[in-house]
């Protein structure tokens, strides 16, 4: 836009063009236009500000060694979160608490001459969310006494399983699915939420898909602690679960023939930005509330005409 009233001025000085006066009307309209337009962005950055900046923020991340959990990690330290990797794999945690350990990350805006570089801290929690509620149990303190409370808990952690008939399915498989997905994700939301509870601090919890009744009930008894309880539920991204469905070109057939978007995007920032915008206390009046990411996909029955 800024280019676009340059070019505008810049036509005004032509030879060719009326009275000075008149010239000099033109220009300053044009001026008053372009900081006008300037002031509104400006405006938009400071309403957009806060989802950038969670300077402090305590958030527990389940299924943090990969995928998903893993980019919610690092996008959540940049903005100043203090980050809770949980997962089953030790090794791959440390890696990525050692990488966020090494961040810093600048206070200030730029509009002040000096500007201070924090380092960014990360803690890692080794679970396996199938586990029994004694050991969940624990893993939860032992995260919360890390930084001595916790402001967020994104509930990430969950498998999918090889896609197959449900009559072929044995008892051990379906059982250990509803065991890592539902349970365990409720067993952890429950042992965060209890303690939040008892700080009497509020909160925010993100479930990601799989439990949304079980969101909506978490919504309506947590709100009179000042927890706020929401769902993000995101399409199909690129990570270490679906490599193998997303490289097969039948798949990106159907993709481009019934996905609106015509694309997977990237969880940063398809997903990021949702959380961070949950955990910030702007979102302080939603809850219950479950938010598609998914470039469209949920709303196609049918073939996409335009494609065909």
């Amino acid at each position: 836009m800024a280019c676009a009233v340059f070019m505008n001025i810049l036509f005004l000085f032509k030879p060719d063009c009326s009275t000075d006066q008149h010239k000099a009307a033109q220009i300053c309209s044009l001026i008053r236009h372009l900081f006008l337009r300037s002031e509104m962005a400006s405006q938009v950055e400071q309403v957009l500000e806060p989802w950038h900046d969670l300077t402090g923020k305590v958030v527990f991340v389940t299924g943090a060694s990969s995928g998903i959990g893993k980019e919610f990690c690092l996008d959540l330290a940049k903005s100043g979160c203090k980050i809770i990797a949980c997962a089953r794999r030790m090794d791959l945690l440390k890696s990525l608490c050692d990488e966020i350990n090494g961040m810093t990350i600048s206070t200030g805006s730029e509009s002040k001459s000096k500007s201070e570089a924090v380092p960014v801290r990360a803690f890692a929690v080794q679970l396996d969310v199938s586990a029994d509620e004694v050991t969940i149990k624990a893993a939860v303190q032992k995260a919360w006494e890390a930084f001595g409370h916790i402001d967020a808990l994104i509930n990430n952690a969950g498998i999918s399983g090889q896609p197959r008939n449900p009559m072929d399915f044995e008892e051990g498989d379906w059982n250990y699915i509803f065991r890592t997905n539902l349970t365990g994700s409720w067993l952890v939301a429950k042992h965060v939420c209890i303690n939040m509870r008892k700080a009497k601090q509020g909160g925010s919890v993100i479930n990601i898909s799989s439990i949304a009744g079980t969101n909506r009930v978490m919504a309506m008894e947590l709100g009179i602690n000042n927890i706020r309880v929401n769902c993000i539920n995101p399409g199909i991204f690129r990570t270490e679960i679906t490599q193998g469905l997303v490289d097969k070109d039948w798949f990106n057939n159907v993709t481009l023939r019934t996905v609106p978007l015509k694309t997977l995007g990237t969880i940063n920032p398809a997903l990021t930005s949702l959380a961070r915008y949950l955990i910030h206390d702007s979102s302080v009046y939603v809850t219950g509330s479950c938010f598609i990411a998914d470039a469209g996909t949920s709303l196609a029955t049918i073939p996409i005409f335009s494609s065909l």
